[in-house]
C-alpha cells in the first residue's frame, strides 16, 4: 500500500490537463471554482476506476473502434477548453471579469455545475485515464490476481490522494489569487493555460492504441 501511494502521489502531481483546467478555474472562479473543478475530475477517475475493477476497461485495450470514438471525443474536448481558455485571456487583458461573465448574482448554480462538468468531462473522455488504471492496479495486486474489493480499495485511495493534492493546490492557487487575478498576469496564465489545454489535446491524438 505504500508503494501504491507513493506511486500515485508522483502520477498525480505530474502536470497534465487537470491541473491546467483547475487553474483556469480557480483563476477565473475563485476557491470554490477550483474544488468544484477537482470534485469533478474526481468524479470522472471513479468511472474509470469503477470500470477497471469490473474489467470493463478491457474494451479499450481490445477494441480499436472503442478507443478510437472515444479519443476523439476527448481531443474534441479538451481543444474546445483551449479555445475558450485562450478567448478568456484576450478579454482578461480589458476586464476583471472571469469567462463565466465575473461578478456575482445570478447564475450561481449553473456556473457550479459547468465547473463541476468540466472536471468530469476532462477526465471521462479521456482513454489515456482507463488504460492507466486498466495497467496501473493490476501492479499491485498480489500475482496479479484481481478482486474486486482490492481493486475498488485501491481505486478509492487513489482518489483520495487526488482530491488532497488538488485541495491543496487549489488552496494554494486561491492564496496568491490577488497576483495572479490582475488582468496582464490572468491573461498570461490563461493564455499559457490555453496552449498547454491544446498540447494536451494534440498529444492524446497523437497516442497509439
Amino acid at each position: 500500500m505504500l508503494t501504491f501511494i507513493g506511486a500515485s502521489l508522483v502520477l498525480i502531481m505530474i502536470p497534465g490537463p487537470d491541473q491546467a483546467l483547475v487553474t483556469r478555474n480557480a483563476l477565473a472562479g475563485g476557491r470554490t471554482a477550483g474544488l468544484l473543478t477537482m470534485a469533478g475530475g474526481a468524479l470522472g477517475l471513479s468511472v474509470h476506476a469503477s470500470g477497471a475493477a469490473l474489467g470493463i476497461s478491457a474494451l479499450l485495450a481490445t477494441s480499436a473502434a472503442a478507443f478510437t470514438v472515444l479519443k476523439i471525443v476527448g481531443v474534441a474536448y479538451l481543444a474546445l477548453l483551449g479555445v475558450s481558455t485562450l478567448r478568456s485571456a484576450l478579454r482578461s487583458g480589458a476586464h476583471e471579469q472571469g469567462p463565466d461573465g465575473g461578478g456575482g448574482g445570478g447564475g450561481g448554480r449553473i456556473r457550479w455545475i459547468r465547473w463541476i462538468r468540466q472536471g468530469f468531462l476532462s477526465n471521462a473522455l479521456n482513454p489515456k485515464v482507463a488504460l492507466f488504471f486498466l495497467t496501473f492496479l493490476p501492479q499491485f495486486m498480489p500475482d496479479h490476481h484481481t478482486t474486486l474489493l482490492r481493486a475498488c480499495t485501491y481505486s478509492l485511495v487513489f482518489a483520495a490522494l487526488y482530491l488532497a493534492w488538488f485541495t491543496s493546490y487549489v488552496l494554494v492557487v486561491d492564496r496568491i489569487g490577488a497576483v495572479l487575478r490582475r488582468p496582464r498576469v490572468r491573461a498570461r496564465i490563461e493564455k499559457v493555460t490555453g496552449l498547454l489545454l491544446l498540447g494536451f489535446a494534440v498529444r492524446l491524438a497523437l497516442q497509439q492504441e
